[in-house]
This record gives structure tokens, C-alpha cells and sequence, in this order.
């Protein structure tokens, strides 16, 4: 064809046939069915800090209260209005549970447990930190030290199985002592209200009584890993201060539960604190002082994987959460 040749003519009818078959060409093409995948992320996140390496297991999530029930003395009004304004249930909390365990090189620490298999008080879906161990790779039997913050339920109820044997057969286990003796003491057997909860605690801390280390402010439990007292939560509770290379991470525990209501207002009384005005001043201190040295956190109830910062924030804090990364 000569190209100076005019182009082949198209009758209008097939440019418009052309015109209408194509979108429904592209909609074929679009619409290819693909399953349903119905799995998520793995329940774990690992990360190094200085020469460690840090990984955050779920151990699965707890179902607590409505929030205005549980902070006692916060007015009902402003809870749910806090709640709203951060597009967060009002009718219920649900609170993960981040269970740290870091490799330090020459030791391999659990701090806390989660709340095993005994009990679904707490909600339907937890109880899973061995199975998710196993899929972050790590073996129960290789970790040497359990670090328990506090003896509340879901802390340490899965030092032993619901078969009365060590998940953690090699690891002697550190808790401040009078947190021991406290949730441990045979009278409050006989408190109905305490019963249970003292019951399965005594069955998974008496067992391991000859291999406590004893916690004080400052204690050691291993190289890098020190305690720092943040009573209040518990006559004995006890954060962690994580540190290699210059660089530190405290995982705080339970001296807060909500990631916005008690950052906001930590002045907030909690029914699950043993001495709440103690507890409302331990978060204030222990707020201001990771605000102002902007050293990280890790958090046992804040959404997973827990670790980020606080900054101060109006009349109160803000969490700032890390980004997770791959690899």
C-alpha cells in the first residue's frame, strides 16, 4: 500500500459493534473469580534492637467491660465521647496481649505469658502463645528466664499447661516477691471472689518457687535486661528495661491498659489496679519520664504489636506507634 494511500474505509456499524463489545472484553477480564484466602498476618513481629532480637507474639486478644465501668472514677460522658472521636467500641475493649521474648545472644527471656489454656473468662480467642511461638520459630524448651511483670491471670497463667506440666522447662522464672506471696497466699482460697483466680495462679507459681529470681527495682535478669518498679497495677508490679548498644526499649506491662483513654487522662482510677491512686501516679511518672528521654515502649494491651513512644499531649500523653516493616 502506498503511503500516501487514504485508509480503509470502516462502516459505521462495526466501529459502533467495536465500540460496545470492548467494556464488556475488559469486564471479563476484571471480574476473574479469585478465593477467598480467609488468613491474616502471623502472629508475631520481630524486629532487632541494638544486637538483640526482639520478637512480639499475640497470645491472643482479651474482652473486657465497657470502658466506663472499668475506670471508676472517669465521667461516663467523656469516656464515650474519647471513644467515638477515635472510632473505637463503646460497648466493649478488646485488649491484645504482647508477649516479648528477646534473644539477647546468650539468653532467650519471655517476658509474660498471656493467659494459657485454662480459662476463656477473658474472651473466646487467647490462650495461644505456644501454638504462635512455634510459628515465630521459637522453642518453648530453649527459653532460659520467664520475666513476669505482675501475677495477674494473663501474665502467668501459662507457666504450666492444663496438664499440670512446665511449658517452659528450663527457664527459672523472675517476679518481684511480694507479688508472689501476695497472689499465692492460701487464705484468699477461701474469698469466693479470689477463689479461681488464686486457684490457677498458686497452680502455675508454686511449681516453679525454687527457681524464682527475686525482683527488686534494679535487679538484673540477665545482661541487658533490668527491672524498674512500677507498682501500683500490683503491690510488686515490675517493667523491663530492654538495652543493648546504647539503645533502650521498657516494656511496661500493665501501668497502662488503654492506648488513648488512660494516655489522655492517666489520672483515671482502674478497678483492676490493687492501689489506684498509686497506679494513676505511676503513670504519670512513667509517662513523663519515656516522654521525656523519647525512649520506646512496648506495651502489653496496646494494639499489636505494642511498641512505639509517648509524647506528651495537651494536659496528657499520645501514643505514637512504630511502623512495622518487613524483615
Amino acid at each position: 500500500m502506498s503511503d500516501n494511500a487514504p485508509p480503509p474505509s470502516v462502516s459505521r456499524r462495526l466501529m459502533l459493534a467495536a465500540a460496545a463489545t470492548a467494556p464488556l472484553l475488559g469486564m471479563r477480564a476484571a471480574d476473574a473469580a479469585a478465593p477467598f484466602l480467609n488468613t491474616n498476618a502471623p502472629p508475631f513481629y520481630r524486629f532487632r534492637h541494638g544486637v538483640f532480637e526482639i520478637t512480639v507474639v499475640s497470645d491472643g486478644p482479651l474482652v473486657l467491660p465497657t470502658l466506663d465501668v472499668v475506670l471508676e472514677n472517669a465521667p461516663k460522658a467523656d469516656v464515650e465521647r474519647i471513644l467515638r472521636e477515635n472510632r473505637m467500641p463503646t460497648d466493649k475493649w478488646i485488649g491484645p496481649q504482647n508477649v516479648v521474648v528477646v534473644n539477647t545472644g546468650r539468653h532467650l527471656v519471655l517476658i509474660d505469658t498471656g493467659m494459657g489454656d485454662r480459662s476463656k473468662a477473658l474472651g473466646p480467642d487467647n490462650g495461644h502463645l505456644i501454638r504462635n511461638l512455634a510459628l515465630a520459630g521459637i522453642d518453648p524448651a530453649a527459653i532460659d528466664v520467664v520475666a513476669i511483670t505482675h501475677a495477674h491471670i494473663d501474665h502467668c497463667w501459662d507457666i504450666v499447661d492444663a496438664r499440670d506440666r512446665l511449658n517452659f522447662p528450663n527457664a527459672r522464672v523472675a517476679i518481684a516477691m511480694n507479688d508472689y506471696e501476695f497472689w499465692t497466699q492460701e487464705s484468699l482460697l477461701n474469698d469466693p471472689a479470689a477463689r479461681d483466680f488464686v486457684l490457677y495462679t498458686r497452680t502455675n507459681l508454686l511449681p516453679v518457687r525454687d527457681r524464682i529470681i527475686p525482683v527488686r527495682d534494679g535487679t538484673e535478669v540477665v545482661p541487658g535486661i533490668t527491672a524498674m518498679a512500677s507498682a501500683g497495677h500490683t503491690i510488686g508490679h515490675h517493667s523491663y528495661v530492654i538495652e543493648s548498644e546504647g539503645k533502650r526499649l521498657v516494656n511496661i506491662g500493665d501501668v497502662f491498659h488503654h492506648h488513648v483513654l488512660l494516655l489522655q487522662n492517666p489520672q483515671w482510677h482502674n478497678i483492676f489496679d490493687s492501689d489506684k491512686a498509686q497506679g494513676a501516679a505511676t503513670r504519670q511518672r512513667v509517662a513523663g519520664e519515656l516522654a521525656a528521654s523519647g525512649t520506646r515502649a512496648v506495651v502489653y494491651h496496646f494494639p499489636f504489636p505494642g511498641v512505639g513512644s509517648i509524647a506528651r499531649h495537651a494536659n496528657g500523653f499520645i501514643w505514637l506507634p512504630e511502623p512495622i516493616f518487613e524483615g
